[in-house]
């Protein structure tokens, strides 16, 4: 039998900074390092691996938890194991110890109804992380006169989330409308020129708006945690 890095046989056990389960090594320092554990993408794995990596993670830290695009089976799996979590089925997130709410505000706007799934995602891992959140829902650019009924409110944040599929275009208005960070997500709405969101990212890394973020299709994780790393370091950066 092949030793792992630490010397170990392959199965669970202690590794330098992470727990060896056999299938999975659970990284046990990201909090230290990043401020949140390691999330759990739970498509995938089966429930009970799930059950198994968040008893880690919740023996490990003192911080928020996650399990992300979780459907229900797996979250009635892992709850009835770890029965002090939440979970938020429109956003597919199951959530333990969540933080304390932080002065960060986070704005985040969807271009039409069918990005509301990306866009509870990225408002749910947000504020589990304890950003404050405003969700601004239908504000697509085919209805310029939405999105400027909000902006002054938007422009008040810390930063901002645009999510829109089709061709994107809501994030370049919006960055040029606002002096915050705009994190943009491009989603796999669309008819069939839209390719499942690759017209709507090609056009969000093109956007004449300087200074998008772009992360990938559909990841409203990912668009969180930009914003969570935005909020760390303006809280290193406080006297």
């Amino acid at each position: 039998m092949d030793p792992n890095r630490n010397g170990q046989a392959p199965g669970p056990g202690p590794g330098e900074g992470f727990v060896d389960l056999g299938f999975a090594r659970v990284d046990t320092q990201r909090e230290s390092r990043q401020g949140v554990a390691e999330c759990v993408y739970a498509p995938g794995k089966r429930p009970e691996e799930v059950t198994a990596i968040v008893a880690e993670l919740l023996a490990h830290g003192e911080g928020p938890v996650l399990v992300t695009r979780a459907d229900e089976v797996t979250a009635r799996t892992v709850l009835r194991e770890h029965p002090h979590g939440d979970y938020d089925p429109e956003a597919r997130l199951l959530s333990w110890r969540r933080s304390a709410r932080r002065p960060f505000r986070l704005a985040v706007l969807t271009a039409g109804t069918s990005d509301g799934p990306v866009a509870a995602e990225a408002a749910a891992v947000a504020r589990a992380v304890g950003l404050r959140v405003d969700l601004h829902r239908d504000v697509g650019v085919a209805g310029l006169h939405r999105l400027l009924d909000c902006v002054d409110q938007v422009g008040e944040h810390d930063a901002v989330i645009v999510v829109a599929g089709m061709e994107g275009a809501l994030a370049s208005v919006v960055g040029g409308l606002v002096a915050q960070p705009v994190i943009a997500v491009p989603t796999s709405t669309g008819y069939g020129a839209g390719l499942e969101g690759v017209t709507a990212l090609l056009a969000m890394l093109s956007s004449c708006a300087a200074g998008l973020t772009v992360v990938n299709i559909d990841s409203g994780f990912g668009a969180a945690m930009a914003a969570h790393r935005l909020c760390a370091a303006m809280e290193r950066s406080r006297p």
